[in-house]
């Protein structure tokens, strides 16, 4: 994963004809006068076809081409495919979102997690809040202001502008337009965080919190995990003070010794906390939480990838099996019990490296890969129940819309169909992978030239790392990137 990486858009005014020539010789036979109350008039024997100066269209067009005039450009822009002039920037059609905000803080962020929450799970209501955990990566020299950011963002009202807002939508929430507002906690560390990753444990009792913990794989190579179950409470307790002692850290992993890395995650069917961690050199260390509260890290590594790993992910419905990407172009399936510690399952997934991987919760067999040069692909699980059926497998979807590294993807949490990805061009796009297109139809979209029919929607973010759907207001999307935080909701899903 690579680290360091407005206004309207000037519309094209419309051309202004001057006023139509009317010879004052009065009028001749077979003419008559203008009616004052009509626009134009017509002699009874000839219809004038006029363009924006008086002439036909055709004649001035091509008067224009033959003194050189400039042709306008009628391309449709594509954030990613086409650059910008000096001057121009990129603004958002508010008309399609239904919730837009961005949000700054001190330093940019690699990376971020959304915490759940106790408001409920499917909530449409806004104002709209959403609390996160995310690792700072502060500029070079002043590494020590580094730190995990504990936030609540609320007030995050509805875009009345949204297309698919009706009158009495906007009736309702007329008191719900108020200015976002972003509080955080902060833990101080002394290096970046290139990946964090968050897990709750089950609440004992209505009236006590869950558990919250955070696992943060640092440049230093070491992997911190804290308790930030204290920092959350303090956002909606009045006067609560988070004592000194809550930033300590429960366990330091330094398994990986001084080998940085950005693969990371915690286990949706280990409640007490079961989590996996990945390195530049390859190895993949496994760590679990014992009853005590205490954290043993198995010291014999995960090994197989020639090169570094850049994610893991956890199967969601089987204990013991995961899957890796690396930079080494493979995707491979691994059974957490295995003594010897090798994979069962390769599949070369890409020419370039494999970034990023998303297992749908919905559809366990579904299985997604995003690769350094852009492409992304879908792949059927059930094709890879040996060795040998794995290594002839082909994707049952990839796209080649993006032309830089994908840097983020992930399924929707409900809808397995909906996938959104986040790219070096700066652009994070939604894709509904229902949609299929018919040998009879275009392959257009919408007449634009190699935008596949299963893109639903484009959203422009400068420098955007890392995105996550919000597990409780579906259709939410939640972002980090050079410029901030975004969170946002289109009209599309």
């Amino acid at each position: 994963m690579a680290k360091r990486g407005a206004e309207e858009d000037p519309e094209t005014q419309a051309l202004k004809g001057g006023e139509r020539p009317v010879a004052d010789n009065g009028v001749g036979a077979g003419e008559q006068f203008e009616d004052e109350f009509e626009d134009e008039y017509e002699s009874e024997d000839e219809v004038l076809e006029a363009g924006v100066d008086g002439r036909p269209d055709e004649e001035r067009e091509a008067e224009e081409k033959a003194s050189g005039a400039m042709d306008i450009d009628r391309e449709t822009f594509i954030p990613g495919r086409h650059k910008l002039d000096a001057g121009q920037t990129l603004a958002p059609d508010l008309s399609t979102y239904e919730m837009l905000h961005t949000l700054e803080p001190t330093w940019p962020c690699l990376s971020f997690d959304i915490v759940r929450d106790s408001l409920g799970d499917n909530r449409k209501s806004y104002p709209a809040t959403v609390y996160a955990v995310a690792g700072t990566q502060a500029a070079r020299g002043r590494e020590r202001e580094n730190q995990i950011m504990v936030m609540k963002l609320s007030g995050l009202s509805r875009n009345d502008q949204a297309g698919n807002i009706d009158s009495d939508d906007e009736d309702d929430d007329e008191v719900d337009n108020t200015d976002p507002i972003l509080e955080t906690k902060s833990i101080p560390l002394t290096s970046t965080t290139n990946r964090i990753r968050a897990h709750q444990s089950p609440q004992p009792s209505s009236s006590t919190p869950a558990t919250t913990l955070t696992a943060s794989m640092q440049e230093s190579g070491d992997v911190l995990i804290h308790d930030v179950t204290l920092y959350l409470t303090s956002f909606d307790t009045p006067g609560y003070q988070v004592p000194t002692t809550a930033s300590k850290t429960l366990s330091t992993i330094r398994a990986h010794k001084k080998n940085e890395g950005y693969a990371l995650d915690w286990s949706p069917l280990a409640p007490a906390g079961r989590l996996l961690t990945g390195d530049t050199a390859g190895s993949i260390f496994a760590t679990s939480r014992t009853e005590g509260g205490g954290f043993v890290t198995d010291t014999t590594a995960y090994t197989g990838h020639t090169s570094s790993i850049e994610e893991l992910q956890w199967s969601p419905n089987e204990r013991n099996v995961f899957a890796s990407a690396s930079s080494d172009g493979t995707v491979r399936i691994w059974d957490a019990r295995s003594k010897s510690r090798k994979h069962a399952i390769s599949v070369k997934v890409s020419e370039s490296d494999a970034n990023v991987l998303s297992w749908s919760h919905q559809t366990p067999h579904l299985l997604a890969s995003g690769h350094d040069d852009g492409t992304w692909s879908v792949w059927d699980l059930r094709q890879w129940k040996s060795p040998d059926t794995a290594a002839k497998s082909k994707p049952v979807a990839h796209f080649d819309f993006h032309k830089e590294q994908i840097t983020s993807l992930e399924w929707h949490p409900a809808d397995d169909s909906i996938v959104s990805v986040c790219a070096g061009d700066s652009t994070l796009t939604l894709w509904d992978l229902a949609v299929e297109l018919d040998d009879e139809e275009s392959r257009y979209t919408a007449d634009v030239k190699d935008v596949p029919p299963q893109l639903l929607f484009v959203h422009f973010m400068e420098g955007v790392k890392e995105a996550h759907w919000h597990p409780q207001m579906l259709g939410s999307v939640m972002a980090t990137g050079g410029s901030g935080f975004g969170v946002f909701k289109t009209i599309s899903v």
